[in-house]
């Protein structure tokens, strides 16, 4: 039990910390006359980010497993993920955010995981740590549910991203 409240509250943190940092890059895209796409997408991922964290957890208090093999995977797979999380912010820099959002001085970034994947944040990222996170806590409802259906909201985000991104640079 103490490694649930541990794990929870740990990633809960972090991805607080990266909300606020979107949240203050946003501010100061917006400022500068970026547009912001599709918010209605925007939101519910989110919620559904925090929706899976919070189902995750529950889960897990209610059938705690033991931190065994495949609680040890989910970690290694959480931590990879906020790694290259972090890779991405830093290719980015203050473009970043978690919305679509194209600013007047937007560049097209095709460096680091870039280079090699349309959607570095996406599927490098947020699957893999949506995956690592169930798997360390043994909630295994939430993933085989959750899961889908964050995939069908992300999977509207991305057509909707590559449909901006292809209008806003003609080398996408």
């Amino acid at each position: 039990m103490v490694f649930v409240c541990l794990f929870f509250f740990v990633t809960v943190a972090i991805r607080l910390s990266t909300t606020a940092l979107s949240k203050r890059h946003e501010r100061a895209l917006k400022a500068q006359g970026a547009i912001e796409y599709d918010p209605q997408t925007s939101q519910m991922l989110g919620v559904a980010h925090f929706a899976f964290y919070g189902a995750g957890f529950i889960e897990a208090l209610i059938s705690p497993g033991e931190v065994d093999a495949i609680s040890l995977f989910g970690i290694a797979l959480w931590v990879t993920s906020m790694g290259v999380l972090w890779s991405v912010i830093q290719t980015l820099g203050p473009l970043w955010t978690v919305k679509i959002i194209i600013a007047p001085h937007h560049e097209l970034r095709q460096t680091g995981f870039f280079s090699f994947v349309r959607h570095p944040n996406y599927f490098l990222n947020i699957i893999p740590e949506l995956i690592g996170y169930a798997c360390a806590l043994h909630s295994w409802y939430t993933l085989c549910l959750g899961l889908p259906l964050y995939g069908l909201i992300l999977a509207k985000r991305i057509r909707v991203e590559e449909h901006v991104m292809r209008n806003a640079f003609p080398a996408y």
